[in-house]
């Protein structure tokens, strides 16, 4: 067995646990390579089926091309897809964008709140309708009390301190210093009434694994990953104001499998063109134990 295959099995097993442990579960899907990878392996966990909605919180700044991909592959495999937004805040202006916030109290209000209040049911969730191809407002405002997440440990600082089932409070609030040990694959999975859940089936994956498994699953992706003629492709995707390409020929999987295996990227950290990064000193945990992804 190689190690895309061990990762793969390993994946499918923290989501049939999760599915198996937890009453109401859903999983984010930020569009970005890493969920689109969970979400093909929940899809093989279940056998072609995704037996939980995926939710998107959408900041209404992701760049175009993003919610095109997100929308077309919804309906073009089946999927319950659910949104949700900080109405309030954008119609109020309180966004970096018009100059009333910085990156990250703009990350704050625009992800974690809307995060937090889509997953506890107190905001509006819309869902998509596949007869019409439209969303509407989702009538159910029950809890996500199980949330599955894409992030890596590789990826960013305060990430490799999570677990595989990471227990935040009522207010989705991260207490770092009370992590369950996870040894000899032994998960624990019975939390406090009143607890949410986190769940990270790639937690172990690293960016090369996940451009190897896409292009071994010849997953579709965005093609923002992709160089398309002006010598600069997106490594991690966000929102536009925010979010910056970088120098890249690549324009296929092999070729990112290749740049990336090259070592050409080592010195320059995966989210290096996020600015709410560099504005938090590099790191995102204090987003994080608000309840950030």
């Amino acid at each position: 067995m190689n190690q895309l295959d061990r990762l793969e099995n390993k994946s499918v097993f923290i989501l049939r646990e999760a599915y198996s442990q937890f009453k109401s579960l859903c999983m984010l899907w930020s569009i970005g390579k890493d969920s689109t990878v969970m979400l093909w392996l929940a899809k093989k966990a279940f056998f072609g089926h995704v037996p939980f909605p995926l939710v998107h919180i959408d900041t209404a700044y992701k760049i175009p091309e993003m919610i095109e991909y997100r929308d077309k592959l919804a309906l073009e495999l089946n999927i319950d897809m659910i949104y949700g937004q900080n109405r309030k805040a954008l119609e109020n202006k309180l966004t970096f964008p018009d100059g009333n916030a910085t990156h990250l109290d703009c990350c704050k209000t625009l992800k974690t709140d809307a995060l937090v209040n889509t997953i506890n049911g107190t905001w509006p969730r819309f869902r998509l309708n596949h007869k019409t191809g439209k969303y509407e407002t989702d009538k159910s405002p029950e809890p996500y009390t199980g949330v599955i997440v894409g992030l890596r440990a590789d990826e960013e600082g305060s990430r490799s301190k999570e677990r595989y089932f990471s227990a935040r409070d009522k207010k989705s609030e991260w207490d770092i210093t009370d992590q369950p040990p996870e040894f000899w694959n032994q998960f624990k999975t019975d939390f406090a009434p009143g607890t949410h859940v986190r769940v990270h089936p790639l937690l172990d994956w690293s960016e090369l694994n996940v451009w190897k498994y896409i292009g071994r699953e010849k997953i579709p992706m965005v093609s923002l990953y992709f160089n398309q003629g002006d010598g600069t492709r997106y490594r991690s995707l966000g929102c536009w104001p925010c979010t910056k390409p970088i120098q890249s020929n690549s324009r296929t999987v092999e070729k990112i499998i290749e740049e990336l295996g090259s070592g050409k990227l080592t010195s320059i950290a995966e989210r290096a063109g996020r600015d709410q990064d560099k504005e938090d000193g590099g790191g995102l945990e204090e987003l994080r134990k608000g309840g950030y992804m």
